[in-house]
């Protein structure tokens, strides 16, 4: 199901957004590279919390992270859950890649116990963790370091994107910003951007995994 208009007229949208924001622009970066590196974390139902905790910790624009979890969709999600988990598996050598609809079935049979847990303290049930034992060993932790690098490539990319795209957009008039929230150097937030190119060899190895979990995402 595509968004009403299409995915360019989507993303051109919130681009819109993000230049309406009353902030310097190397503060807009930072808040929505904040909110997709979030966005491939296994921390599902608390993205908005850690994208606005981590934007306020690296001084980025707490609104811009908010819109750039939007990243992590149910359209996304498929895509973001099977690269991450297949790179945190290669990673910890902890076995091959898992299809889509398991990594699913694992998060609902965890959340499950969890809820039996709670409720067995105030009941005569009995507590067992065995279930969210296999999640965390064998789900959990290996989408949360496979999703390190996809994270911050995508992130960093974005940043740059919406760095410049913030400041150079000349349809829209942006209220004067305080001296202290002007980016230093003449060159601005492209000045920064310039110096955080990740190496080609990272973009090939993630080309290469994106290759193959999509393989994975129709199994």
């Amino acid at each position: 199901m595509l968004p009403p208009g299409g995915w360019r007229r989507a993303l051109l949208y919130m681009r819109h957004r993000l230049t309406r924001i009353p902030d310097a622009p190397h503060r807009i970066a930072r808040g929505v590279a904040c909110g997709i590196f979030v966005s491939f974390t296994p921390l599902i139902g608390l993205h908005l919390l850690l994208a606005a905790a981590l934007a306020w910790l690296v001084r980025g624009n707490v609104v811009a992270a908010l819109i750039g979890t939007v990243v992590g969709n149910p359209l996304t999600f498929p895509f973001i859950a099977v690269l991450s988990l297949d790179l945190g598996r290669a990673i910890m050598d902890t076995g091959d890649g898992v299809p889509f609809s398991q990594i699913m079935t694992a998060f609902g049979q965890a959340g499950d116990e969890i809820v039996r847990n709670l409720r067995a303290i105030f009941t005569s049930e009995v507590m067992a963790w065995d279930k969210l034992h296999r999640f965390v060993k064998g789900v959990f932790l290996p989408y949360l370091v496979g999703g390190i690098g996809p994270g911050l490539a995508f992130a960093l990319a974005a940043r740059g994107e919406a760095g410049v795209g913030a400041a150079g957009d000349g349809d829209v008039a942006r209220p004067p910003q305080p001296a202290a929230l002007q980016p230093e150097g003449a060159e601005g937030e492209r000045q920064l951007w310039d110096g955080e190119q990740l190496p080609p060899q990272v973009w090939e190895r993630l080309a290469t995994a994106v290759a193959r979990s999509r393989q994975r995402i129709t199994q």
